[in-house]
């Protein structure tokens, strides 16, 4: 080898410290995207957290089952705004079993039932 000719790791070393040079911007956007899009995209709302998703879907649920016992709870009972609280809430929980004639009540359903029947 001659003075003039730069070694094979000297080479090596030149290069990959001119492929840091260029490629270190790029690698320090790409990590501080990683970190902060969620972030930001979570602060503007185009996330959604699991516990969020799931109690609009039961209040949907819900939604939907009351009015489905406030209807089947007019047929039997014609005006039931002139009944107190307790006893809308009384035919209310008649009506909240499903299916039809079965044990549990989900309150929830009852309420909105009661309220529905309140209007």
């Amino acid at each position: 080898m001659s003075a003039v000719t730069p070694s094979a790791f000297a080479r090596f070393s030149a290069d990959l410290s001119s492929r840091w040079t260029k490629a270190k911007p790029l690698l320090l956007a790409l990590g501080v995207g990683l970190v902060a899009g969620p972030i930001i995209s979570g602060m503007m709302g185009f996330q959604m957290r699991t516990s969020t998703a799931q109690t609009l879907a039961h209040n949907g649920v819900v939604e939907q089952q009351a009015v489905y016992c406030a209807d089947r709870a007019r047929v039997d009972t014609p005006d039931p705004a002139r009944l107190d609280w307790s006893a809308r809430n009384t035919l209310a929980r008649r009506f909240t079993t499903n299916p039809p004639g079965g044990t549990t009540v989900d309150p929830d359903v009852a309420r909105a039932c009661a309220d529905r029947l309140a209007r």
